[in-house]
């Protein structure tokens, strides 16, 4: 898990966090088969279709991805994170974060997934910032710049630190009263998202986009999302090709004999004949009726 989360660390150096981030969702995805193999658990027909529709969104993501304003240096990272346009958008966000743990989670965190989620997701939009910046600190570091001497590193170690721990604290919450089933993919979600919208805001990625690379981006994104539902949500749900296979199929209809088709035949000519003979019954009833009131 550390060497997994240090090359996940170092990938948002080299690559757009719009990018680093949805792909997260391979990790649910190869957790899911490698346990199928390992831990005898069964991956059942929606979590082979969950897994292909991941692979088939994180293709498209790759391929529509934005390319990010290039920030090689802790001081073009600090021009960033002075912009107004990310200084409101943080205080926007530490706001709501404010209110979410001090003044819904403790009325409504146990009854409401949503809450101890939300708090997770909108945290996770400073840790992802500072492991953007640590990133570019230590490639730095790699070319024997003395990144140690630049403020910045110790403020977005300190924040890194902060928000990483809040988020496990409230994951784990989430996790103690809701069922990881529904926990994890809302969870992708929501963070998934809000560090779209960071990025977006903070390295203008998606300014020299175009419309079809949006689209496209979008739609791996929703892909992803489809996938990794499938996955969680129909885990406990046993059904196997066979089972589609047999309930596709027609049930053979048996052959009638010549006696018993002769009765069937003669049956489907008299019921219209009956039906006529009541309607015809009725019909002189009505009119009896109107002759004996006239």
């Amino acid at each position: 898990m550390g060497i997994g989360e240090a090359a996940n660390f170092a990938a948002y150096a080299f690559a757009p966090a719009t990018l680093v981030t949805p792909l997260g969702a391979l990790s649910v995805l190869i957790s899911a088969i490698l346990s199928s193999y390992f831990l005898n658990e069964e991956l059942n027909i929606h979590g082979k279709l969950g897994c292909v529709l991941s692979i088939l969104g994180s293709t498209v993501m790759v391929i529509h991805a934005p390319e990010e304003e290039q920030v090689t240096s802790l001081d073009e990272m600090e021009i960033k994170l002075k912009d107004p346009v990310f200084v409101a958008f943080a205080t926007i966000v530490i706001v709501i974060s404010l209110v979410l743990i001090f003044g819904v989670a403790p009325r409504l965190g146990q009854s409401n997934i949503l809450v101890y989620i939300s708090i997770c997701s909108v945290i996770g939009v400073f840790s992802v910032s500072s492991v953007k910046g640590l990133g570019i600190a230590i490639k730095d570091m790699l070319y024997q710049k003395p990144v140690f001497r630049h403020p910045l590193v110790y403020i977005l170690a300190a924040v890194l630190v902060v928000s990483i721990s809040t988020q496990i604290n409230y994951l784990n919450k989430s996790l103690d009263v809701f069922h990881t089933s529904l926990v994890t993919p809302i969870y992708y979600v929501c963070f998934t998202t809000m560090v779209v919208i960071c990025s977006v805001i903070l390295f203008k990625e998606w300014n020299s986009m175009e419309l079809g690379d949006i689209i496209g981006t979008l739609s791996g994104f929703f892909t992803i999302i489809i996938g990794i539902f499938f996955l969680h949500a129909f885990k406990n749900v046993s059904t196997t090709w066979s089972q589609l296979t047999s309930s596709v199929k027609k049930e053979p209809i048996l052959p009638l004999h010549g006696y018993e088709a002769h009765h069937t035949l003669l049956e489907n000519m008299e019921a219209p004949a009956l039906t006529c003979d009541e309607d015809n019954t009725l019909f002189s009833r009505g009119n009896e009726q109107r002759g004996g009131h006239h």
